[in-house]
């Protein structure tokens, strides 16, 4: 049997979404001339693709594996943590360290991308920093980040975690999710001050998500960092769901509230480019 054949790897995007299915399962025939490395990327292709989290039973079939093989397989991938086990579901999902090595393609990937140009521009024209991110948990992950050329400015690199509590991207995106599931995620993250306008407080959060819903911008008035504003506008798919946020944000000292909120046209434009990148109807990336 060949150690190693070429194998078809569909990349998942940037955004999280998932095509509707679990991939093309091998033929019986082409399943058994993978090597061990291309049967470890299958499952992880499976795995990645799937709504939920699947069961030995359903990777089996997905894979076109005998089940000793896709369970010795998984065993090590779980143990390496590029898979993980869901407690609940008794299925297998991401593990810590898939996660981490998709986020660090990304980052790296992005000065080169064409979305990246778009944050360029965005923050040439308003002066400031402009950042792309997603929500992960409590958290807001910028996938990427052009700093202002100011010597006062924000020092955040591509791949790094914010809370989403208290951020412009992490409020606005919590504020889209439905209603039940938003509730759920305000009653399970940690609700830490880092400022004095923190909202810790559930109820208070809770309601200024509902004014972010109906606006659809995001706001945080020194609520992460003292003395630093910043607002955002969400990315959606053709198909409407959403990417994550956009987002400028700058010193109060040299830019209000008010002010930055004079840049959401500006984002909403670059808003339209950007969601041209994603997913389309295919589920392929079109950058």
């Amino acid at each position: 049997m060949p150690e190693s054949t070429e194998t078809s790897i569909r990349a998942t995007t940037a955004d999280g979404d998932r095509s509707s299915g679990v991939g093309r399962a091998p033929a019986p025939s082409e399943a058994a001339q993978l090597g061990a490395m291309g049967k470890a990327f299958s499952i992880l292709e499976v795995i990645a693709s799937a709504k939920q989290p699947m069961t030995m039973a359903e990777l089996v079939r997905a894979c076109g594996l005998t089940k000793p093989t896709a369970h010795r397989i998984t065993t090590l991938l779980v143990e390496m943590g590029f898979l993980d086990r869901e407690p609940l579901k008794r299925g297998l999902i991401e593990g810590p360290r898939l996660i981490s090595l998709a986020l660090t393609t990304l980052a790296a990937a992005a000065p080169r991308s064409r979305r990246h140009a778009i944050l360029r521009a965005v923050s040439e024209k308003t002066g400031e920093t402009c950042n792309f991110g997603i929500l992960a948990g409590s958290e807001v992950i910028y996938l990427d980040r052009v700093e202002a050329k100011w010597p006062l400015g924000l020092r955040f690199e591509a791949g790094s975690r914010v809370p989403a509590h208290c951020t412009a991207i992490g409020k606005l995106l919590l504020a889209l999710l439905p209603a039940p599931e938003r509730a759920a995620a305000i009653v399970s993250m940690p609700l830490t001050r880092y400022t004095s306008r923190s909202l810790t407080d559930p109820a208070k959060l809770s309601e200024s998500l509902e004014r972010i819903n109906r606006t659809r911008i995001g706001i945080d008035d020194q609520e992460f960092i003292d003395g630093v504003v910043c607002v955002s506008v969400p990315v959606f798919t053709k198909s409407g769901q959403v990417v994550g946020g956009i987002a400028v944000s700058a010193p109060e000292a040299r830019v209000s509230l008010q002010e930055a909120l004079s840049f959401v046209p500006t984002m909403h434009e670059a808003a339209k480019r950007l969601s041209a990148t994603f997913a389309t109807s295919t589920g392929r990336d079109a950058s």
